[in-house]
């Protein structure tokens, strides 16, 4: 894949951009087995590829220049604007989407945040696009004073956009490298963005997680699925279980769907949209909750333990008191998907009766070193 923006060298986010594709899966594969290798994985599945380009669901772009001509994209090494309109990871839908955007910020008189100055009101745009091509958009914000205009002209933005079916304001009142703030408008009748993922519908709100590349989400759920059906474990746990996209794959898994699931997820947000996803589908025997998730496996007594936990860390991994944890409780089988496989081993040697099963690569983020790593424990003499 090209970019002329890259070339130009005025984006370089994505550090493996014109590198032959086929290249990039290889050394994300070698990279994986490489720090997996002290682990003898005996089964590595061929890694899933994705898309070159347009693959990502979920664009953050900072927002600058000036209300009568702005920039979507990034600000260089001085504060400035850059505009990345036609990025070319983005999906169909942005691109789209940006210009009536740009014309929106004018008409709403919505002056970009300058950030060296520290003036100004708006800070950045979230646009999240679902596989049925409806849009969540999303404007960051330093104060409420513009949310009177943007109730104003939402009719018009909705006409010229009629893919949007949320539109919210989020409040980031502090000037902090932060992309959004705690209060979220919603300015739309709809507040949730149905994600329609294999045969799950996942609910999402404007503050929560999901994963960015959709067709190696399937893929990643599909596979989780597919790996757990021979199990049929009667109890699981998801832990970090964001909106509940392992959860929901796994509670309707079977023939009966006889899994019982409990999700554990930090984010308040999150909990409610796979809450109403668990409603919407019927599943009596799932659950969600607010929590951390290693204070709540902690808390668990020993009837409690499940037969499969799974867990979905942030980059930092699940950490020492988690994989203590897992590696003295009575767990069969652990469902480790990793977005860095480093702290992946890290967390592995901290399980030694855990062994893995098989490995997966999942390429999330092409044009990136960044990939996702799949892997199936099972205690050893179970």
């Amino acid at each position: 894949m090209d970019c002329a923006y890259f070339d130009a060298g005025v984006c370089r986010s994505c550090s493996l951009m014109g590198e032959p594709y086929a290249h990039q899966l290889e050394g994300k594969q070698r990279h994986a087995e490489e720090l997996l290798a002290r682990f003898d994985v005996p089964e590595w599945l061929a890694p899933v590829a994705s898309p070159e380009g347009s693959y990502r669901n979920k664009a953050k772009m900072v927002v600058g220049g000036t209300a009568d001509a702005p920039t979507i994209g990034i600000l260089d090494a001085d504060g400035h604007g850059v505009d990345l309109q036609a990025c070319g990871i983005c999906s169909p839908g942005h691109r789209a989407a940006f210009p009536v955007l740009a014309r929106f910020i004018g008409l709403a008189r919505l002056t970009p945040y300058d950030v060296t100055r520290r003036t100004g009101e708006l800070k950045h745009l979230i646009v999240t696009e679902s596989p049925d091509g409806e849009l969540m958009v999303r404007f960051i914000l330093r104060s409420t004073e513009p949310v009177t205009r943007l109730r104003k002209h939402l009719p018009t933005l909705l006409a010229e956009l009629p893919a949007a079916r949320v539109v919210t304001a989020n409040i980031l009142p502090e000037h902090k490298a932060a992309l959004e703030g705690e209060q979220e408008l919603v300015l739309t009748e709809q507040a949730t963005l149905p994600m329609r993922l294999n045969d799950v519908t996942m609910h999402l709100r404007p503050q929560s997680f999901f994963q960015t590349n959709t067709p190696i989400a399937e893929a990643l759920y599909a596979e989780a699925r597919e790996w757990i059906r021979d199990l049929a474990p009667d109890r699981a746990w998801d832990l970090y279980s964001g909106v509940g996209g392992f959860a929901l794959h796994l509670a309707g898994s079977g023939a009966d769907a006889s899994t019982e699931v409990t999700g554990i997820e930090t984010s308040v947000e999150a909990v409610a949209s796979a809450e109403l996803s668990r409603t919407d589908a019927a599943l009596s025997r799932v659950r969600f909750a607010a929590g951390d998730a290693t204070a709540f496996a902690l808390g668990a007594s020993a009837d409690d333990v499940p037969d499969l936990v799974v867990v979905n860390p942030p980059r930092r991994g699940i950490g020492p008191e988690l994989a203590a944890w897992l590696e003295a409780s009575d767990v069969a089988h652990v469902l480790y998907s990793s977005c860095n496989a480093a702290s992946l081993a890290r967390d592995l040697a901290a399980m030694p009766s855990l062994r893995p099963v098989k490995a997966r690569v999942f390429d999330m983020f092409p044009q990136t070193t960044h990939f996702e790593v799949m892997t199936l424990l099972t205690r050893a003499g179970g």
